[in-house]
């Protein structure tokens, strides 16, 4: 080999490393950039024109170290045609709980009528929390399930709808048809899925997570809801989606608050990588779960408040995966039913219209 080829090669080593390096500092520098303004402030804040009380004034972050349980509130609200500063109620809340030893995930989904009492404002779907406040939501939530939700992260359902189309939307069983029509919405909320495997894109992924004109109502929706966020993880945790982060994004940036760090969404993206799902459950769960009419209007209470936290206790302590195998072996597999969310025998009408179908 000639002294001009060898520099030759080495010239290209060097032109393909610095290529890389460049794509690499371009990537990262992109992904901080977006990430650091998750957290909102000031008038870019969706909760700028809360004003906090004593008990929930916005405390700052807790200091996780990546050693301890970590509990996050993900709340869904549909803020079409309200005006900046208005805050509807929560359509969707979650609780994503990872625990850093272990490496065990666990998702609650939360029954948005379920009655129980909002700190300083009194008796309430818990689905009202939010319009006063990140942290009264959080301790809301804290004071059900008896353990500490130390973050939230907030978006609007046009957020849900670009992520979806960011990653390429996704394939997914849809258990039965779902049609659902209302003249005094314009058509706005219309739904029109047929039964059977289908690619889902952003807007009618957002028709299936919010279906509920059925015998079921809620319950099958919070379902679905936990069974499709599952699908989505999977998808973005794909080559595809993660050489596509940044501009993923920058798609859903406008529309999530949280208070998250960087630092700390770095570990939790590290932990929920190498961690497996073991429990998707409802809350409350249908054998503490009563009917109740308050002020004419149906809601969800809670039959034992103790009884309540020793079942999420209990679920954590569970020792084999009972819920998410056979969702996550194809990606977008259809849905699983835990024992302990059996098919109720009253149909829920709760009268909630804030937030669509």
């Amino acid at each position: 080999m000639t002294k001009r080829t060898k520099r030759t090669i080495l010239w290209s080593l060097l032109a393909v490393l610095v290529i890389v390096v460049g794509f690499l500092a371009y990537y990262f520098t992109a992904i901080y950039n977006q990430v650091d303004h998750f957290q909102k402030t000031g008038e870019d804040s969706p909760f700028y024109q809360v004003k906090p009380t004593e008990t929930t004034k916005t405390p700052e972050p807790p200091k996780w170290e990546g050693t301890d349980r970590v509990n996050i509130l993900l709340m869904g609200v549909d803020a079409r045609g309200l005006k900046k500063g208005e805050i509807p109620r929560s359509d969707t809340m979650l609780v994503a709980s990872l625990d850093p030893v272990t490496k065990r995930g666990y998702l609650f989904s939360i029954m948005r009528d379920t009655y129980v009492k909002v700190p300083e404002y009194g008796m309430n779907r818990i689905n009202t929390a939010i319009t006063h406040g990140p942290n009264t939501a959080m301790k809301t939530v804290s004071d059900l399930l008896g353990i500490p939700i130390q973050y939230y992260v907030y978006t609007d359902f046009q957020g849900f709808i670009e992520l979806v189309d960011a990653i390429g939307g996704v394939d997914f069983y849809v258990e039965k048809d779902m049609h659902y029509t209302s003249k005094a919405d314009n058509h706005e909320y219309d739904i029109d899925l047929k039964q059977g495997q289908q690619h889902l894109d952003g807007k009618t992924a957002l028709q299936y997570v919010r279906f509920r004109h059925d015998a079921l109502s809620d319950f099958s929706r919070t379902e679905r809801q936990r069974n499709f966020l599952t699908a989505v993880a999977n998808k973005m945790i794909s080559t595809t989606s993660l050489l596509k982060l940044p501009a993923i994004l920058e798609k859903v940036n406008p529309y999530i608050d949280t208070n998250l760090t960087i630092n700390d969404m770095w570990k939790l993206a590290n932990l929920g990588y190498s961690s497996k799902m073991i429990a998707s459950e409802q809350i409350p769960p249908m054998s503490l779960l009563i009917e109740k009419n308050v002020g004419g209007a149906e809601v969800l209470g809670v039959k034992s408040d103790e009884e309540l936290k020793a079942y999420v206790q209990e679920v954590f302590n569970r020792t084999e995966d009972t819920s998410t195998d056979e969702q996550n072996s194809g990606n977008d597999s259809h849905s699983t039913t835990n024992g302990s969310n059996s098919t109720p025998k009253i149909k829920n009408e709760a009268a909630d219209t804030s937030s669509g179908p």
